[in-house]
């Protein structure tokens, strides 16, 4: 099974939030863990699920075989102080030809022990593969893979739950005989047919043509790790220069701490302590592709025009002279005005300033035809300096009465 690709990415959804900078234990964000792909054991809480399902569409030249990898993590507490709950990558793998109207299960167990330091709970569960062929113009399978928890247990808190649960579980697919249709970008004749796919739980996005990955984060079709990414910080999301950057302010207790909570986290502080400055240079950005600039006469060198929004380019209106009728009279630059803010509006600041006095700055007018007041508020000591910086609030004309 050609999974390296796939791998690499599903590796980045397997750890992701696994431990977060501060990369500690004790940090309040690390107390609460597991949050993604969690397959939890029958009877717990609702909101959570026993199973995640993909389906997926096979274009297929002759019998299809499908090359699948179940992999999630089992928690494995170890003792110490703080105690920790580390996650260890399970893999369950099956080979299965495509036969439309055969559905096929395939049960699995992960033993539990202790190693004296160490315990895991030993946990079951199914894989269930059914396929169904989908009419058009072209041979076509919709292919149903549902993953799921049979794991007995008694009941408990969710810290206790996860330890019976699926970690972060996703699915590799191969397929030999046939190329996998995209679901985010399907050609126009399998259109219909996508619609019909039920994914739940998860997010079938294609690595390649013969390689999809099924997702509990949702991703685009092709999703890779950038190449100048040398390590795993266990947060895809996060960029690399800066967590190296903030992982080289750690104290040195902090990241005695750090080393001491997990393997993983002892790798991130080791890589942030030892980067070559040549591999860190290379996180700062990089440049995809580069090709020769077109060469194009030069332009001619014109005054420009003011733009559409700008008032200068509509001479009918003059936002500090126009005038607007009010409660009270007509409200122009430099008016005192009492600020009534209506019901419509929902900013809470509005409290503070219903019934206090304000000067006009401007009248302005919005594409929309809508008329709005710019006003600095008396008694702000910041006034002067908000209206240097062109800052105003704004409000409707009958939200304002004149002095």
């Amino acid at each position: 099974m050609g999974f390296e690709a796939a791998r690499r990415v599903a590796d980045a959804v397997l750890f992701e939030g696994y431990v977060l900078y501060p990369y500690r234990a004790s940090a309040p964000k690390n107390q609460v863990r597991w949050q993604f792909g969690v397959l939890a054991p029958p009877g717990a809480d609702p909101s959570e699920t026993t199973f995640a399902q993909t389906e997926i569409l096979v274009e297929h030249r002759a019998e299809p075989v499908l090359d699948l990898r179940v992999r999630f993590l089992q928690v494995q507490a170890r003792d110490g102080d703080p105690p920790w709950d580390e996650g260890a990558v399970r893999e369950v793998d099956a080979r299965l030809a495509l036969v439309p109207g055969v559905e096929r299960q395939v049960p699995f167990d992960v033993p539990g022990g202790t190693d004296g330091t160490r315990r895991t709970w030993a946990l079951s569960g199914a894989i269930t593969v059914a396929t169904e062929p989908v009419p058009g113009p072209y041979p076509l399978l919709r292919v149903r893979i549902r993953v799921e928890n049979h794991t007995a247990w008694a009941g408990g808190a969710r810290a206790e739950m996860l330890r019976h649960s699926l970690i972060a579980a996703h699915t590799l697919l191969g397929i030999a005989g046939g190329e996998f249709l995209s679901l985010l970008d399907p050609p126009e004749w399998a259109r219909g047919a996508v619609a019909g796919c039920r994914n739940l739980h998860t997010w079938p996005v294609l690595i390649g043509a013969d390689t999809m990955l099924s997702s509990p984060i949702i991703l685009y079709d092709q999703p890779e790790i950038a190449a100048e990414s040398t390590a795993e910080f266990c947060d895809a999301t996060e960029i690399d220069e800066l967590l190296v950057l903030r992982t080289m302010t750690l104290t040195d207790e902090e990241k005695r701490q750090a080393r001491a909570t997990d393997d993983r986290a002892a790798a991130i502080i080791d890589h942030a302590d030892t980067i070559p400055p040549e591999i860190f240079e290379r996180l700062h950005g990089a440049i995809r592709s580069v090709r020769p600039a077109a060469q194009r006469p030069p332009e001619p060198v014109t005054e420009p025009a003011a733009p559409w929004w700008d008032p200068g380019a509509d001479r009918s209106v003059s936002p500090h002279t126009d005038g607007v009728e009010v409660r009270g009279g007509i409200a122009a630059g430099g008016t005192k005005v009492r600020i009534r803010p209506g019901q419509r509006r929902t900013d809470v600041q509005d409290m503070f300033l219903h019934g206090r006095t304000a000067t006009v700055a401007a009248v302005l007018h919005d594409v929309d035809g809508g008329t709005h007041l710019a006003v600095t508020i008396d008694d702000d000591p910041a006034a002067d300096l908000q209206a240097s910086m062109g800052r105003f609030l704004y409000f409707a004309p009958d939200e304002v009465e004149l002095l």
